[in-house]
């Protein structure tokens, strides 16, 4: 199959698993503002809801994976109903950036968050960051007997115990700078590997700490806030996270972003919703309530996180995310690790 109609056959499976997963919000309708989230509704809908009551503006939301609506997006193209994208992480922007899909962002929206949490072209801006660790369960594993790499995971020693989501964003976002970084050999040997070691495969980051928490399995590959919502839940459950040292990639910085859509007729509404998000009431919802880390100066993270300043990160073309997202897909499908 060619990249166009790999392309083509993506969008169109996308469009057909996302009839189902429209939530209007507040009215809705042509006349509303149409918001393709990479971000779930319980994540992200309070903070909509929230949006639309105090400004008036009636909104649709089409939810789904970050990934699957910017593949929708190119395929849709100047006909696209979508407003505004937010996505789980700044790959499938850059995928829509590089098509020239997105409009630029106003200064006083970019120069809300550091200039490391923005695209340099002004075409989106970050919401706020997630880490990625390795959560396990403390009755099953000896923290100390942990690896100080997230390669050595692939290590026969590790067999049928690290839980994997192969087709969720942030992983596939952690695989492709573990491309840029390690180069394509060694991704594609580890990632065989894993699927070698018989990696349990998960739909999402919510099923791997779910399954972690109930001992099904040992550990996950995560981000890091779902460990600390599952223990507001519940502190009994036996679960923590690990963070890989010295900057390995396995304790990556991902963040969720915001994009205007270059079609939109609705760029007045756009901005003030993107601007909403970066609001001091907004990024404190992502701090106590979700538990990732605000990324507007002023807004602190949860109590129980380190600063985001104290963090040994590993660097990273974030720019270059895009361009990898259809060979990073391939490349896992080519692995065997499957969900």
């Amino acid at each position: 199959m060619t990249s166009a109609l790999a392309l083509r056959s993506l969008a169109l499976a996308a469009t057909l698993a996302l009839v189902t997963g429209i939530a209007a919000a507040c009215g809705g309708g042509r006349d509303a503002l149409t918001i393709y989230s990479g971000r779930t509704e319980n994540l992200i809908g309070p903070l909509l809801e929230r949006f639309s009551e105090e400004s008036g503006v009636a909104i649709d939301v089409r939810y789904g994976d970050s990934a699957d609506l910017a593949l929708l997006i190119a395929e849709e193209g100047e006909r696209s109903p979508a407003d505004v994208i937010l996505s789980q992480s700044p790959g499938p922007v850059g995928f829509l950036a590089q098509r020239d899909l997105l409009a630029p962002l106003e200064a006083s929206v970019l120069e809300r968050v550091d200039e490391a949490y923005r695209s340099p072209a002004g075409l989106w801006v970050g919401l706020s960051a997630r880490q990625r660790v390795l959560v396990y369960n403390q009755e099953l594993v000896d923290e100390t007997e942990l690896p100080d790499s997230v390669l050595d995971l692939a290590d026969p020693r590790f067999e049928g115990q690290v839980g994997v989501a192969p087709s969720n964003g942030s992983f596939q976002d952690f695989v492709s700078i573990m491309r840029q970084t390690q180069g394509d050999e060694a991704t594609a040997a580890w990632l065989a590997a894993m699927a070698e070691n018989g990696s349990p495969a998960y739909a999402n980051n919510n099923a791997i700490v779910e399954a972690v928490g109930r001992g099904e399995i040992p550990m996950g590959l995560v981000n890091h806030y779902y460990t600390y919502r599952f223990l507001a839940e519940d502190p009994t459950l036996p679960i923590r996270n690990y963070v890989f040292a010295d900057g390995d990639i396995g304790a990556a910085l991902l963040f969720t972003t915001a994009s205007v859509i270059a079609s939109s007729d609705r760029r007045e509404e756009a901005l003030a919703f993107i601007e909403f998000l970066l609001s001091e009431e907004a990024q404190r919802y992502y701090a106590q309530e979700t538990f990732e880390y605000p990324l507007v100066a002023g807004v602190q993270p949860a109590a129980d996180l380190p600063p985001l300043s104290s963090l040994e990160l590993p660097e990273y073309s974030i720019e270059e995310l895009g361009a990898e997202l259809e060979g990073t897909a391939r490349m896992i499908a080519k692995s065997g690790l499957e969900d």
